[in-house]
């Protein structure tokens, strides 16, 4: 069939092509057939521990039947309130194996979201593990009839650690039961695994989408195996390393985000790859896992590679082993990208993907074609357009700025219980994304902001990245986070959230202008700025704009308003 060439291709490598052969396959069979493969390598560590491949696959497989064998049918809803533990790939992959729909909650989610989202699935089966007060939590909802049933992880069974505690869980309660009692339950069932078709749902992955309310993003098998197929295209094709060559990958990105789930936990894994499971981010952590455990592969959050571009001797570590970095969930500006080039000779490339891609759209190449501020290009098998914010019919040519909209064989199947919300997202047969970007004439995707974040100043569209990028470009700056704030003259107008870098004095609106006089216009400059010891995040890691955008639309407004230069 004729298609028409796209330009990205032409700065695809030798022996890498945009058509792209998805296997019609289910996940479990996915990770079955390198469980067989790889039988005795590791596929986890976790705190010292390391498990095979085949001990992850008796686990899958005992928790899947000790699921079956608690009542559980295919189809229904299993909610996982889970850090990066061994407890999170079991019960993944053996919820899958029995049919059932994984439902993700994040462990830094408020118990009030916790709930909304156990509603709106119809989960009534929760796994978490006793970590911390993740268990007090499980049993709070348990008990205000939330859910039936909890099936909790030791994770004291992995030794102590100084500062993390691990309660007790309670024995006497039939509500309950423990991962291992789950796995001799399995065991000791005749239970027979159903038959599962790659068109089955596999996952409800909640995300504000395009309208900033969480909703339940349906993936079946085939567009999460979709998602694994195109990134392994994409590696494979660029030649990097060699046929069946593994890595040792840092686990620090949330199992229960997609980014991590698609790119560690199934692409990876499945290709025998190590993941060292680690429950949170921490630079010295990280940095140890590649100069003692000799990691070769992390892929982290702009958070991430900020705190690590940071650290102050990140020149004198040894970062030898790591032949593969990535950054993803939010544009990575571009001086960090750059300071991390300089410090350790490595190239930094940020990649594009949504929860409702299953990840998947653009990557950098390891070699060959890169653009500071880049996404990269598409990704086998990705066709992305870009159409104007006030006619997603119309395709505006290459180079000019509009909505991005993609099409592929990764696209989520529906918004669970908002078809109206899904039907509203499609246009042509292409999904529009609510990212404002542009793709220039070589094929590279350049995102400027969330359609949704766009500041609207005296009639100019203003993108907050933009001013963070050039924010981050003064040398005592270490984290920024722009928002629109009211006011009474423009309708809206910048301000700036910043943390300072150690050492650095705090400055004032006019000296952070002054700064910035010859790297934006006018309508895009802050017109006030508030510097804080942190700044929120997300479960993932990302800054939370919204936190701060709301905080910043309460009045009193900032006094600077009142004198800030209204000529623009």
């Amino acid at each position: 069939m004729n298609r028409q060439s796209f330009p990205w291709e032409r700065h695809y490598p030798h022996g890498l092509g945009w058509e792209v052969a998805v296997p019609r396959e289910t996940i479990p069979a996915m990770i079955a057939a390198t469980i067989a493969r790889c039988g005795p390598d590791p596929a986890l560590e976790y705190r010292g521990h390391r498990i095979s491949f085949s001990q992850l696959g008796a686990a899958i497989d005992d928790v899947a039947k000790g699921l079956l064998a608690l009542g559980l049918l295919k189809g229904e809803r299993i909610a996982l309130y889970l850090p990066n533990t061994p407890g999170h790939p079991f019960s993944f992959f053996g919820a899958l194996a029995a049919g059932l729909v994984v439902v993700h909650l994040s462990p830094l989610d408020a118990e009030r979201e916790l709930i909304r989202r156990l509603r709106d699935s119809g989960a009534r089966t929760l796994v978490c593990t006793n970590i911390g007060n993740l268990l007090a939590t499980a049993q709070k909802l348990l008990n205000a009839g939330h859910v039936d049933r909890l099936i909790v992880g030791d994770d004291a069974q992995f030794g102590p650690v100084a500062g993390m505690p691990h309660p007790a869980i309670p024995s006497d309660d039939r509500r309950i039961i423990t991962i291992p009692a789950l796995r001799a339950m399995g065991r000791g069932t005749a239970a027979t695994l159903p038959p599962i078709d790659p068109d089955d749902l596999a996952l409800l992955q909640y995300t504000g989408g395009t309208t900033g309310c969480p909703k339940g993003a349906m993936h079946s098998h085939a567009t999460l195996r979709a998602s694994v197929a195109i990134y392994a295209a994409f590696l494979d094709g660029q030649q990097r390393f060699g046929p069946g060559e593994k890595l040792r990958a840092i686990c620090a990105l949330p199992l229960c985000h997609i980014y991590a789930l698609v790119v560690l936990l199934l692409l990876h894994l499945s290709r025998g790859s190590e993941l060292l499971l680690r429950p949170k981010f921490d630079p010295e952590t990280t940095l140890r896992d590649i100069e003692v455990n000799r990691a070769s592969y992390f892929p982290g959050v702009p958070t991430m590679w900020i705190s690590l571009a940071n650290v102050p001797d990140l020149d004198k570590r040894d970062l030898s082993s790591l032949r593969l970095a990535g950054s993803g969930g939010a544009p990575l500006p571009i001086e960090i990208g750059q300071r991390f080039a300089r410090l350790t000779g490595m190239r930094l490339g940020g990649g594009w993907g949504m929860t409702e891609t299953a990840s998947a759209g653009t990557g950098n190449l390891v070699d060959g074609i890169f653009k500071p501020g880049s996404a990269g290009l598409p990704l086998p098998g990705i066709e992305l357009e870009v159409v104007a914010l006030d006619d997603a019919t119309r395709v505006l040519p290459y180079g000019e700025i509009g909505e991005i909209r993609i099409k592929s064989p990764n696209l989520f199947k529906g918004y669970w219980n908002h078809p109206d919300d899904y039907r509203r997202a499609f246009v042509n047969g292409f999904f529009l994304t609510g990212d404002i970007g542009r793709i220039d004439g070589d094929g590279m995707v350049f995102l400027i902001d969330r359609k949704t974040d766009m500041i609207l100043s005296g009639g100019y569209n203003v993108y907050p990245t933009r001013i963070e990028q050039a924010i981050y470009e003064h040398p005592d700056v270490a984290e920024a986070v722009v928002v629109g704030i009211p006011d009474a003259y423009r309708g809206q107008s910048a301000k700036a959230f910043i943390t300072l870098k150690a050492g650095a004095a705090a400055f004032g609106i006019d000296a952070l202008r002054v700064f910035l006089a010859d790297k934006l216009g006018r309508p895009e400059m802050p017109v006030a700025v508030e510097f804080r010891s942190a700044l929120p995040k997300t479960p993932v890691g990302k800054f939370s704009r919204k936190e701060l955008a709301a905080e910043a639309a309460a009045p009193p407004y900032p006094e600077s308003l009142s004198g800030t230069d209204k000529s623009a």
